[in-house]
């Protein structure tokens, strides 16, 4: 039944592709909100003596309401169907086969109260959060189940280039599903608080911020990290830059101590609608524990594959350069090419990897993505091989 659910689901996000996108300037009273997504994926692993094969469809319907006076509603739900079960999923109990954490089944993703000021917002329920460029806190938004936090978020702009940020977070429901074998990866208890302040002027930005991560449920998880973070882009072409540095500490019900540095480096210069970037990513490491980001974004950083979801004991530095353009009618076909180089922070290699993708704008409201990711061991993991194919359809449509 779920493979003709995705077979039927492919024709018609096919046709769609040249359908008009709904959108509308100010927000309807009332409005349905939508994001379908269908994807293969694909694993080469030489640990397994199997290939993973996942052909998933993932779609979120969600209604926004405007009650007036500022105050506003959301309530998302999300499903995920799979045409097949030659993967593990990490609800399924297939490990016989390399990981794919897209479970199919339904879930609750978002639903929350906000109200919106002048200069003051604030947020209460079950909400996607998404910080900076996610390295701390996100949504983990390439898998087809969301990462999102029962949370209060706050927010304030005392001047036109100011924004502070405060979230207390409780929950934290993960990308694995509410059906995952192992009940950690299903969701957190959490008494975490989260202070962001950054100030933008001109083409750079400037941010501070401190996370104190409670993890109620593994104390060992529990950290305290402050740090800064300076961007800066060119108008058109010309230099650009990423400099962070951060510190990590034990925190809260945390029985181990350690302190463990974050910094990073990535000067990038954009010639022509290309831009190339090198980049020095460190996470300090003692060979007992190393700095963690349990909440980030992570496919987004080290590389597509996800060797190091989890920081090893040793750390980790991942030095690496990039070089991504559009072209075509009105730039509508991307591309992106990556390679990386993996070591432990105290010596050792890891491995390597390389990283691309060729991204496709049907229609401002329907997009194609062909990935790769390859990566070759050298001390760390076994050799591993990805590839998708996706289209994506998101829209809105007023109701009243």
């Amino acid at each position: 039944m779920q493979a003709r659910y995705i077979h039927l689901a492919t024709a018609c996000l096919l046709a769609l592709a040249t359908a008009p996108a709904w959108a509308a300037d100010t927000p309807a009273p009332l409005q349905l909100e939508w994001d379908a997504r269908l994807r293969h994926e694909q694993v080469d692993n030489d640990a397994f003596a199997r290939n993973a094969d996942a052909d998933t469809l993932r779609l979120r319907l969600g209604l926004r309401a405007q009650f007036g006076d500022g105050f506003s509603g959301y309530l998302e739900g999300a499903g995920v169907a799979a045409a097949n079960e030659h993967y593990n999923s990490g609800a399924n109990g297939h490990t016989q086969y390399p990981a794919i954490t897209d479970p199919h089944g339904t879930e609750l993703n978002q639903a929350y109260v906000a109200w919106q000021g002048d200069a003051f917002g604030a947020t209460i329920g079950r909400q996607r959060l998404l910080i900076d460029n996610q390295r701390w806190v996100g949504n983990v938004g390439w898998r087809q189940h969301e990462q999102t936090f029962d949370a209060v978020a706050l927010q304030w702009a005392p001047g036109a280039d100011w924004t502070v940020r405060y979230a207390w977070l409780d929950r934290v429901h993960r990308v694995a599903g509410r059906d995952a074998l192992n009940p950690l990866a299903r969701e957190r208890k959490l008494d975490t608080h989260l202070l962001n302040a950054a100030f933008k002027r001109g083409l750079q930005q400037w941010s501070g911020y401190a996370l104190l991560h409670e993890d109620r449920d593994v104390a060992t998880a529990s950290t305290a990290t402050y740090g800064a973070r300076w961007t800066g882009k060119p108008a058109a072409e010309g230099f650009g830059w990423t400099l962070e540095a951060a510190r990590q500490y034990d925190y809260a019900n945390n029985p181990q101590h350690f302190a463990h540095s974050y910094w990073l480096a990535e000067p990038a210069w954009t010639v022509r609608g290309i831009t190339g970037k090198l980049g020095w990513e460190h996470l300090g490491g003692n060979g007992l524990h190393a700095l963690q980001t349990p909440l980030a974004t992570l496919h987004a950083f080290n590389g597509w594959d996800d060797q190091f979801g989890v920081t090893p004991a040793g750390g980790l530095e991942d030095r690496y350069a990039a070089v991504n353009g559009a072209f075509g009618a009105q730039a509508r076909l991307g591309w992106t090419v990556v390679w990386h180089d993996y070591r432990a922070d105290r010596g050792g290699r890891y491995g390597s990897e390389w990283d691309g993708s060729l991204g496709y704008a049907f229609t401002p409201a329907v997009n194609g993505l062909l990935k790769l990711a390859r990566y070759r061991a050298d001390g760390f993991g076994r050799d591993d091989t990805k590839l998708w194919l996706q289209v994506e359809w998101k829209g809105v449509q007023a109701l009243r």
